[in-house]
C-alpha cells in the first residue's frame, strides 16, 4: 500500500512538473540565465599553446584592467547571469557583467568582408535543430581567454553552440581555434542554468575605478 501511495506521488508530482515545463521549451533560449564561474577556460580541455603561446602566457602578471572590454569568452566565464533575448531572425544576449551586449543575426548571412577587428568581432548565427551556432571572427589580440591569463592572437576564430537541453537547464559549449596560439582547436562545455524570476542589475565600470585591490599588482 505504501509502494502504490509512493508510486502516486510521484506521478502527480512528474505531472505538475511536464505542465509547468512544457515541450515548447525545447530550442527556446528565451530568459536569464547564469553559469559557473570559470577562471581557467582551458581547464579539463585539450588546449596546448605553440611556443608563441606559452611566451605569452608568461608574460602575464595579472593586471587586467576590468573597465576594458573583456572579450566574448571571458564575457560568458563571469559568475553573473545574462539574459537571452530570441526572434525569428535574431538573438541577442545583454550581460550583467561590464554591462555589454551582442547582437546576433540568425537569418543565414556571412560575415561582412573588410571588418577591423574589435573587442567582440563580428558574430553570425544559425541553428542546427534546437542548437544554436554562434560562429565569431575578427577579433582583436587586446583581450585575454579568461582570468588566468590564457592568451589568443588576432587570428582568434570561436564557435559556440547553445542548447535548451532541459526545462532549467543550457549545454554551452565553445571552441576556440587559434592556429598562432594553440596546437590544434579545443573545446570547452558547461551547463548554463535558468533563473526565473532574476532581473539583471545595473553594472557600473570606470576608467578611474578605485576597487581594484583584488587585481594582482594593483594598489
Amino acid at each position: 500500500m505504501l509502494k502504490a501511495s509512493l508510486a502516486a506521488t510521484i506521478l502527480t508530482a512528474a505531472m505538475a512538473f511536464a505542465q509547468t515545463y512544457p515541450e515548447s521549451w525545447k530550442g527556446d533560449l528565451t530568459g536569464v540565465w547564469q553559469g559557473p564561474y570559470t577562471g581557467d577556460l582551458t581547464r579539463n580541455t585539450s588546449a596546448k599553446l605553440t611556443p608563441w603561446g606559452e611566451e605569452q602566457f608568461k608574460k602575464f602578471d595579472g593586471t587586467i584592467d576590468p573597465c576594458l572590454p573583456v572579450g566574448v569568452t571571458r564575457q560568458i566565464n563571469a559568475p553573473d547571469p545574462i539574459e537571452i533575448v530570441q526572434t525569428p531572425n535574431r538573438v541577442v544576449i545583454l550581460y550583467e557583467s561590464w554591462h555589454i551586449f551582442r547582437s546576433i543575426p540568425t537569418d543565414g548571412r556571412p560575415h561582412p568582408k573588410n571588418l577591423d577587428p574589435t573587442w567582440f568581432g563580428n558574430s553570425v548565427a544559425k541553428w542546427e535543430g534546437d542548437t544554436l551556432v554562434i560562429d565569431v571572427t575578427n577579433l582583436n589580440d587586446k583581450t585575454t581567454l579568461d582570468t588566468v591569463g590564457h592568451p589568443h592572437s588576432d587570428q582568434l576564430h570561436l564557435v559556440e553552440r547553445l542548447r535548451r537541453s532541459g526545462p532549467t537547464t543550457a549545454s554551452y559549449e565553445v571552441t576556440v581555434d587559434d592556429p598562432k596560439t594553440y596546437v590544434e582547436p579545443w573545446t570547452q562545455k558547461r551547463v548554463l542554468q535558468l533563473k526565473p524570476g532574476l532581473e539583471l542589475m545595473e553594472y557600473v565600470c570606470l576608467e578611474n575605478e578605485k576597487d581594484r585591490s583584488h587585481l594582482k599588482g594593483i594598489k
